[in-house]
């Protein structure tokens, strides 16, 4: 059943995408509400699809790649969704549904299969940290799709040749507020997320660090995000270096999700 709600609501998301990527190019008001409508609904059926998942499993279902992968693109519609009741960014759901597909389209990949869980991961712990993590990888990927806006937009204007993406982009001014924004709450929850990983793997291995190459990467990644929102916070940095830099720390968040499982290993790679 749970599978076959995941279905549902990716085939969800690509219609989402397609109406998104209609109204792009004919900037019709009425296929922009379809397309909102059609990932609200899609996100709703992807919340119902991790519930059964988690009946159907009996513990938070974060432990596989087809989950994780399945809950970071639902972090990522319910991040957006939840700016769209607040803010307006032009043509932001386009490249968030993009994402989104491509996410679903690798979590369908995956297994599906549902394993018991290790013995490190049964404890309350688990939906705690992870669930923590991967909502605050949804708010930094919604920043890095701002990032690759903003260049995309300064691109245009640099060489004033004002095509298909100036007219329907945001100004850079509204793509670096929402930079802004994305830092603010993801690199919080990014901080809460290693440290409840700290705390868990006290409990479980009797120590707070293992220098564990995904708790290596880890630290990395939190402290690119940390100069960056340092340089944004204290310094005013803005504009194209923050664009860019905000891009970067993003590749590092995708490769302490995967990338480590499949070159490094370490204890962490039951999660592989």
């Amino acid at each position: 059943m749970s599978y076959l709600l995941f279905q549902i609501s990716f085939l969800g998301y690509f219609l989402a995408m397609s109406a998104y990527i209609v109204f792009f190019v004919s900037q019709k008001s009425h296929v922009r509400l379809i397309a909102r409508n059609i990932i609200l609904a899609a996100g709703i059926l992807h919340t119902l699809n991790i519930a059964v998942r988690y009946y159907e499993a009996g513990h938070t279902p974060i432990t596989s790649q087809h989950e994780t992968v399945s809950f970071f693109a639902w972090a990522i519609v319910w991040g957006y969704l939840s700016f769209r009741w607040r803010y307006t960014v032009k043509n932001f759901g386009t490249f968030v549904s993009v994402m989104t597909v491509a996410l679903m389209f690798v979590a369908a990949l995956a297994s599906r299969e549902i394993l018991p869980l290790v013995p490190a991961l049964q404890s309350w712990w688990l939906p705690v940290h992870a669930s923590i993590s991967i909502i605050a990888n949804g708010f930094l990927a919604l920043a890095c799709i701002g990032g690759i806006m903003y260049l995309l937009q300064e691109r245009e204007i640099k060489k004033k040749r004002f095509g298909l993406f100036y007219s329907r982009l945001p100004s850079l001014d509204a793509l670096d507020k929402l930079n802004h924004h994305c830092l603010s709450i993801g690199f919080p929850l990014l901080t809460l997320g290693i440290i409840s990983g700290s705390i868990w793997a006290k409990q479980a291995w009797g120590a707070y660090w293992h220098w564990d190459p995904k708790e290596t990467w880890s630290l990395i990644t939190w402290f690119l995000y940390a100069a960056l929102v340092h340089q944004r916070f204290t310094v005013g940095w803005r504009g194209r270096p923050a664009a860019i830099m905000t891009i970067i720390a993003f590749l590092a968040v995708l490769f302490t999700l995967w990338g480590v499982n499949y070159f490094l290993g370490g204890i962490h790679t039951y999660a592989s």
